[in-house]
């Protein structure tokens, strides 16, 4: 055959080119993340309002997202700079759905939601499609995660971020492509800047490439990106670094026994033959993120007190990725599936009474709610109204209809005119002359808290001392709402038959 004759095909075949088609997503990696998205929804939206309560750091929420972008900066110059992005995020979220109750919880429940498919997500591509689903399931039936995925705080924001952070970090180590560690970086410096603590998953990270003996281009990639994460955190650290006395309250570390069961029962299960795929075995990521942030709190608080649960949530990725990977070996190792399904029956049976107490007001270490409607209660119009200390002016001001009749004798500029969480105080002798103005007053604490020792919080004990007695005492969840009436006899009421201040501690705490 000629040339002539063979041309007519040549051309043919060359003019009429096959596209290139990229692999539509497979079922499973569809499952994997519809079913924990959708699980984690319904977990989330069961009991949300809790009663139409709320606790005191979801009051504080409520109360700057409200406030205007410019306040909000403003506020931050003085409390809660670590906290200033996520209220910025809040008040354009109210500004667009309304300020509600269910618009403050929302956005943790839908970041949360997404958390989950990460981690069935991450699960999958490091142990296989029934490793990641049960990964993903587990996630969102963790006690620790459940309670936060409604709370109107930054914990479930942080916690997705990490975990799609970890899902980039995984795909990044084998394709080595700049965009990708971009995306890696952008992602953890964004969870970073909404809580500093997230800084700590970057630690956790850099182990896991390390005991994974990556190749030194992706260890040299990863030292790069995280070190612009910490350039970029450094700011904000320094500048918060001036409101340590934020933490103050913290005596101790703070529900440590949830962290080291949950990190006993990991390292159990990393013990058996998990699934392998890829340069980073699912082991080796989960353990460093379930241990090392929490360990690291710890270690810090030998110096400082740090340690508080919530700051290092995103742990529970890795106990959900081992859990999940166990169940799967489990799995597979048995002839029967009836072991298999006899012990999710009895774990999901173990998870009932927490997951009810989860949705009850009492759940949380306040009431907010309870409190202010206590005080609208037991004051009457034209009643003084006392904090001690005057920071508790928080746990009555998400409504300001439970105060509005009460006169606060210590305050002299309110909390959104001086940019403050709880306004500015008078001076102490102008307290004291402002309380002898009232027959009745109505003093609220939190239960089992000590006043602070500075001369305006003397000046409202001891007045209360020597020319008050305590009337009654409400105890509500968090706090307790004193009403004290005026003693007019001069000399300090100690009636061995009343319960009086002097007697039982109650404003000396």
């Amino acid at each position: 055959m000629s040339v002539a004759e063979r041309g007519p095909a040549v051309a043919r075949t060359v003019s009429l080119p096959v596209p290139a088609r990229r692999p539509s997503p497979s079922p499973a990696k569809a499952v994997v993340v519809i079913a924990p998205l959708s699980l984690t929804i319904a977990l989330g939206l069961w009991g949300i309002r809790r009663k139409n309560t709320m606790w005191g750091d979801e009051s504080v929420t409520y109360q700057l997202a409200h406030r205007d972008l410019s306040q909000i900066w403003l506020t931050a110059q003085h409390v809660d700079l670590v906290h200033a992005l996520y209220y910025a995020v809040m008040h354009e979220i109210f500004g667009l759905f309304g300020g509600g109750l269910l618009t403050l919880r929302l956005p943790s429940v839908l970041a949360m939601s997404v958390a989950a498919s990460g981690v069935g997500l991450l699960a999958l591509r490091l142990a296989g499609p029934r490793a990641g689903l049960l990964a993903g399931l587990v996630f969102p039936l963790l006690p620790q995660v459940q309670k936060y995925a409604q709370e109107g705080r930054s914990y479930a924001m942080v916690c997705a971020l990490v975990t799609w952070a970890t899902y980039a970090l995984v795909v990044s180590v084998p394709h080595r492509t700049w965009w990708r560690w971009a995306v890696y970086g952008s992602t953890m410096l964004l969870a970073c800047l909404l809580h500093e603590f997230a800084v700590l998953a970057l630690v956790a990270h850099g182990v896991a490439l390390v005991v994974s003996r990556v190749p030194r281009p992706v260890l040299s990639a990863w030292s790069v990106t995280a070190a612009g994460v910490v350039a970029g955190l450094l700011p904000l650290a320094i500048c918060s670094a001036g409101q340590s006395g934020q933490v103050s309250w913290i005596g101790g570390p703070v529900r440590l026994r949830y962290f080291l069961v949950v990190a006993v029962v990991g390292v159990a299960c990393a013990r058996a033959s998990l699934g392998v795929r890829g340069p980073v075995r699912l082991s080796v990521l989960a353990v460093p993120i379930l241990v090392l942030p929490g360990l690291l709190l710890l270690i810090a608080s030998l110096v400082k007190p740090l340690f508080v649960d919530r700051y290092v949530l995103y742990s529970n990725i890795g106990i959900a990725l081992l859990l999940g990977a166990w169940m799967d070996d489990f799995h597979r190792r048995q002839r029967s599936s009836r072991n298999a399904w006899i012990a999710a029956v009895a774990v999901l049976a173990a998870l009932v009474p927490p997951s009810l107490s989860l949705r009850t007001p009492q759940s949380r270490s306040n009431d907010v709610t309870a409190i202010g409607a206590t005080v609208r209660k037991e004051g009457r119009p034209g009643d003084g109204l006392l904090y001690l200390s005057g920071q508790h002016r928080i746990l009555t001001a998400a409504n300001p209809e439970d105060t509005r009749f009460l006169t606060d004798l210590a305050l002299a500029q309110d909390p959104v005119s001086s940019n403050t969480l709880a306004g500015v105080e008078l001076p102490a002798q102008d307290i004291a002359a402002r309380m002898l103005e009232f027959d009745r007053i109505v003093a609220v604490r939190t239960a089992g808290a000590h006043s602070p020792t500075n001369p305006q919080e003397e000046a409202k004990t001891n007045t209360l001392r020597r020319h008050f007695h305590e009337y009654g005492t409400t105890h509500v969840n968090g706090a307790r709402v004193t009403v004290y009436v005026r003693d007019h006899d001069p000399s300090p009421r100690a009636d061995p038959g009343s319960n009086s201040p002097g007697e039982s501690g109650g404003v000396m705490r």
